[in-house]
């Protein structure tokens, strides 16, 4: 009887220690995907990313047993059997007898799937998603059962069968369908063959997800599975004092419960503090990180952009190289750049694109030539990327100021000292504007 008892101390304890760790992880995947703004393609930058938009491919695969165009499918066959089988079981008096039990079930006679890279689309753009490694939420497009007279039962199914079998099949696919919407949280890196970001496994990657689900969707099964696990925990570290108030239940003077029948249910509560407390600090630090990294790469776009321009003004330069106005005016635009503080490189050249545009406004044959037109497009883009950059630095500063003012994360915090940071605002980028004056000559170049 020892034996048993300590066996069952020794589940009881095991179940606990399984429930609380899934519960933390679930509270803990939950909170990322709330502290993670959804970035537009065009903006996806090294790191974690969350993506909204559909599904593209130029060659999608065909499905099998649906025949629909997608990108990744799986599907299956079962095949039902039913069977007598004989029991050994021991009776009330303790003697061993043997019975006639019938089974039944279902066994996979067949299975497959494939694949593929694919893009994810929205408005600003695509990104190349590759799948391998991901968590896979996908749509059901096929799910039926056949007899052995339907055409599908040989047709999609192996030639053979099961011992047993009572000649029924069922015939089931899931898919992540061609320009389905989808949901994708993971990590982006750069790509090996262009100069672009993609989405991929990480083996430091938190999460790494593709779902037909919203975000919402997803966000709110993390939660129930979260209370689940919660909920079984807790029964389970109640479980002596349960099983003692089950059995007194029909005694006219149940005993008193021994205090130490308590110390299970009080470990796990006081586990779930401390895991808790360890799981919202890590979330805390992780988006200040993120908070950092989101600056940065508004850094490293200004960076781009003050790079970009002086080849813009080369590109005038070497074409318009007969015209004595526009050799003063780039002149003074490097000028400009030669005066710029090597530490806020690219801050001073917003003001300089409306110079550039000023100048292409007189020369119209300089957008016929296709190095200036790339530049160009390449300075647009930038534009757009340092917009989305600061919307996403924005969004995680605010998020990040948000947490440390919610009770209880700010208790956490406060252990910590962890202050928000400060939003940036539309003028932190804008400098003042180059005006060209063309009524004179040579150009008089004047600031505003």
């Amino acid at each position: 009887m020892m034996n048993e008892d300590v066996a069952l101390l020794g589940g009881c304890l095991l179940g606990c220690a399984l429930s609380l760790w899934g519960n933390l992880r679930e509270l803990r995947r939950q909170r990322l995907l709330d502290d993670t703004p959804t970035s537009k393609t065009l903006g996806v930058f090294i790191g974690l990313a969350e993506l909204k938009g559909t599904a593209e491919a130029a060659e999608p695969l065909t499905s099998y047993l649906a025949a629909q165009r997608c990108v990744h499918y799986a599907w299956n066959v079962d095949e039902s059997w039913s069977r007598w089988e004989t029991e050994t079981y021991t009776d009330a008096k303790g003697k061993t007898q043997t019975r006639q039990v019938h089974k039944s079930g279902w066994t996979t006679v067949a299975h497959g799937g494939e694949t593929i890279p694919f893009y994810l689309q929205d408005e600003t753009g695509v990104v190349l998603v590759r799948p391998a490694g991901a968590t896979l939420e996908t749509a059901e497009l096929f799910d039926e059962t056949v007899s052995r007279s339907h055409p599908l039962y040989y047709g999609k199914g192996p030639a053979g069968g099961i011992a047993d079998s009572d000649g029924r099949r069922r015939f089931t696919e899931q898919a992540l369908p061609l320009h389905a919407p989808l949901y994708v949280i993971g990590t982006a890196r750069e790509r090996a063959d262009v100069v672009a970001p993609e989405i991929a496994a990480s083996p430091e990657a938190e999460l790494f997800l593709i779902s037909v689900r919203s975000e919402d969707k997803v966000k709110s099964a993390m939660g129930g599975w979260a209370w689940l696990w919660g909920i079984l925990g807790l029964l389970l570290s109640a479980g002596p004092v349960l099983v003692l108030l089950i059995a007194q239940r029909h005694e006219p003077s149940p005993a008193p419960i021994p205090p130490l029948l308590f110390a299970p249910l009080a470990t796990y509560v006081a586990a779930w503090v401390l895991g808790w407390v360890w799981m919202v600090h890590n979330s805390l630090v992780g988006l200040r990180q993120r908070v950092r990294q989101g600056w940065s790469l508004i850094d490293v776009q200004l960076k781009r952009r003050h790079d970009l321009i002086p080849r813009l003004a080369a590109a005038v330069s070497a074409l318009s190289a007969h015209e004595q106005s526009v050799q003063t005016a780039v002149v003074r635009l490097r000028a400009q750049e030669s005066a710029t503080a090597p530490g806020v490189a690219g801050e001073d050249f917003a003001g300089l694109a409306p110079t550039l545009r000023t100048v292409v406004e007189q020369y119209p044959q300089l957008m016929a030539q296709p190095g200036f037109a790339a530049l160009q497009g390449q300075l647009i883009e930038t534009e757009q990327r340092i917009a989305l950059a600061r919307a996403y630095y924005n969004d995680i500063a605010t998020q990040f100021a948000t947490r440390l003012e919610r009770v209880p994360d700010r208790w956490v915090a406060g252990l910590r000292g962890m202050q928000p940071a400060a939003l940036l605002q539309a003028d932190d980028f804008e400098r003042a504007v180059v005006k060209v004056d063309f009524t004179d000559a040579p150009p008089k170049l004047t600031a505003s």
